[in-house]
Parts: structure tokens; C-alpha cells; sequence
């Protein structure tokens, strides 16, 4: 279909939003793109567990249950652990552990791809990203939801925040919204523009990620991010209870201050490669 090809390739490089995009656009502050992606790509029309708290604030990403502990110490109360690779025994032990951890003080832990553990230990949340939907099968999807998980999810473009958008997931993350060096992508920044025009017309919390630091930060709950993802920021500081105080503070600075601008629409972020700034 012509419409679900211009969602999937967003705009032309170079060029600006043309019919499709501004009906998209239209459709998604309304109620009838969901609904018309129910039916483009067959998703769960039931939607998983809303979050019990929607302002995520500062929300870290860490690679060790000693991490979760140690944020969540610091006053952190959201948080998501990223193991990308670790022997299945010891992978479970992180997962319990950080689980454990979250539960003591009521902090809303995701855990991010292993959604089996995720299930089984009874984590809070699952964060998948794009590549994801790829590989897990409706059932997959179903069995988180029906275990009462939240489900979290990364997007790129505009296509992918539509895609995320029809699988009702508890929260959006949107990015890079600031060039990273964490992983290398073939997206565009985001922006700040992009992160507020998210924020507007998304229903769901809008975690903002890649490239956060304090003045960023700060933009960013400005813009209207109900979350605000910090990985580098906090574990490779010298003193990472004093970054999150700092963080903390930025994000409520932000939020008390005067809200970032709205464009019409968001623009481009396909075709590479990502600028370093």
C-alpha cells in the first residue's frame, strides 16, 4: 500500500512532509490511525497495563543488579536493565536481583529484551526495541501483556512511533534525539522539535533517549518527556549519585520552565549517516 510505504520510509531525504505525512499526522492526534494500523498490521487491539506511575523522570540504563541497586539508592525510581550478552545462569541471577531490588522500594523496573525472565521473575516491565517486533510472534507479544507487564518501546521515525503506537504499549521512547556513540544507527537526530511534537500527540509517555546530559536534560522535560533516558551519564560519571542529583534537578528545572515550541510536524529522521556533534 502506498500510504503504509510512505509511513514506513518517512520523507524523502531532503524534502518536507507531503499529503500522506500531514494526514498521518492528523489521523495520529485523533483516533483514527491506530485503528487504521490495527487493520495494516494486524496488532493486539488490547492494550498492555498502563504504567502506575506515568513520570518516569530521570530513568537510567544500566548493564548489573549492582546498578539497579546503586540508582535506585540514589532515589531513582524508575530504571531499566540492558545485558546484552551473559551466560543464561548468570543473566537470571541479574534479572532476580535487580527484580528483588526494585520491589523493596516500589521502583518500576524493565528489563530490557529478555522478556522471558522478565516473566518469570516478575519484573515490572519489559523494553523491547524495533528490531524486536521483528522476532517475537503475536503470541510472544501476548504472553508479556497477559503476565501484566508494562511494555516499553524504542522508535525512530515516524513510521516506527505509528508502528509502536498500534501495539499499545505503557510508554514510547523516542530517539536519538541527540547523537550518540552508545550504538550507530542510520537515523537522524531527533531533536528536541521532534521530542515536543512526540510529547503533543502521543496519548502514551514519551521517554526521550541518547545523548542526555544535564542541559539536554533539561530540554527535554521542556519539551514535555515524561521520561528522560540517561546510560553514559550515570555510570560514567566520578561521583554517579551526584549526576543523578544533578539530572534530577535539570529535568524539574525543565518542567517548571517555559515549554519548547511545537512544530507542525515532526521532520525527517531517515537516511543517514547520523551527524556527531
Amino acid at each position: 500500500m502506498a500510504t503504509t510505504a510512505a509511513l514506513r520510509d518517512g520523507y524523502a531525504a531532503g524534502q518536507g512532509p507531503g499529503p500522506v505525512q500531514a494526514r498521518a499526522g492528523f489521523a495520529l492526534q485523533g483516533a483514527l490511525l491506530p485503528d487504521l494500523l490495527d487493520r495494516l498490521l494486524d496488532a493486539p487491539a488490547t492494550p498492555y497495563a498502563a504504567l502506575a506511575n506515568a513520570d518516569l523522570g530521570l530513568y537510567p540504563v544500566v548493564d548489573s543488579a549492582d546498578w539497579v541497586e546503586r540508582v535506585l539508592a540514589a532515589g531513582v525510581r524508575t530504571v531499566q536493565l540492558r545485558i546484552k550478552q551473559a551466560a543464561p545462569g548468570h543473566l537470571a541471577q541479574e534479572v532476580a536481583r535487580s527484580v528483588a531490588a526494585a520491589r523493596a522500594v516500589q521502583a518500576q523496573l524493565f528489563i530490557n529484551d529478555h522478556w522471558r525472565l522478565a516473566i518469570e521473575h516478575g519484573a515490572y516491565g519489559v523494553h523491547l526495541g524495533q528490531e524486536d517486533l521483528h522476532t517475537l510472534s503475536a503470541a510472544d507479544l501476548a504472553a508479556i501483556r497477559d503476565a501484566g507487564l508494562r511494555l516499553g518501546l524504542s522508535t525512530h521515525s515516524y513510521w516506527e512511533v505509528c508502528r509502536a503506537r498500534a501495539h499499545r504499549p505503557s510508554y514510547i521512547a523516542c530517539g536519538p534525539i541527540h547523537a550518540t556513540t552508545t550504538k550507530d544507527m542510520p537515523w537522524r537526530p531527533q531533536g528536541p522539535d521532534n521530542l515536543a511534537y512526540w510529547c503533543r500527540v502521543l496519548a502514551e509517555p514519551v521517554v526521550a533517549i541518547a545523548g542526555m546530559d544535564e542541559p539536554r536534560s533539561r530540554v527535554a522535560a521542556s519539551c514535555g518527556a515524561s521520561g528522560i533516558a540517561v546510560v553514559r551519564g550515570i555510570v560514567q560519571a566520578g561521583d554517579p549519585e551526584q549526576a543523578i542529583r544533578r539530572l534530577q534537578q535539570a529535568i524539574a528545572q525543565g518542567r517548571a520552565g517555559a515549554p519548547h515550541p511545537v512544530p507542525a510536524l515532526p521532520r525527517p529522521t531517515l537516511a543517514g549517516p547520523v551527524p556527531r556533534d
